[in-house]
């Protein structure tokens, strides 16, 4: 009798952690399936970054959740979900998917973005990808110039930047 009274006890704290962990799965935005990938030391060690010598790209991608013969790369974001994902994290996100595509050989249908309140998911088109590549150009040859104009109208973006002190065109 106690031998099948601890087993019940344990199967309920067994359930009890299963909803538990289900429910903060769901709470930082990550489909069902396997992680394999994680940058928050509260899972474990870090993981070594992605890294592509073509591109020449290196990321962290907060997870990634393996799911049948996918990989689905999930970016968890703090603050209040806007209408539609920032431009830069849409970037950030395809960017990660073109890691795991020459990471793992398998290309990501899309990948998530996670805000406080809601989740994005992001196609990875071809278009994208391309618009990426155009992007890295566009950054490299910016880094060869004397000058670059900022590229935005967002005061607060100036007002917290580590240049603000030298910058000629803060708002």
């Amino acid at each position: 009798m106690e031998l099948l009274l601890a087993a019940a006890a344990l199967f309920l704290v067994g359930l009890v952690l299963l909803t538990a962990a289900g429910q903060r799965r769901r709470a930082v935005g990550l489909p069902p399936g396997r992680i394999i990938y994680t940058d928050t030391s509260k899972w474990q060690a870090l993981e070594k970054p992605l890294y592509d010598p073509i591109s020449q790209l290196t990321g962290r991608p907060d997870y990634l959740v393996k799911k049948g013969g996918r990989i689905i790369p999930v970016e968890v974001k703090s603050g209040q979900a806007p209408a539609a994902p920032y431009h830069s994290h849409i970037f950030q996100l395809v960017a990660y998917c073109m890691l795991v595509e020459r990471q793992y050989k398998t290309r990501p249908t899309h990948g998530l973005i996670h805000y406080g309140s809601r989740t994005f998911a992001v196609d990875y088109t071809p278009a994208l990808e391309e618009a990426l590549l155009d992007l890295l150009t566009e950054m490299r040859q910016s880094e060869a110039l004397e000058n670059v104009d900022r590229s935005h109208l967002d005061a607060a973006r100036c007002r917290g930047c580590g240049y603000q002190y030298a910058c000629d065109q803060t708002i």
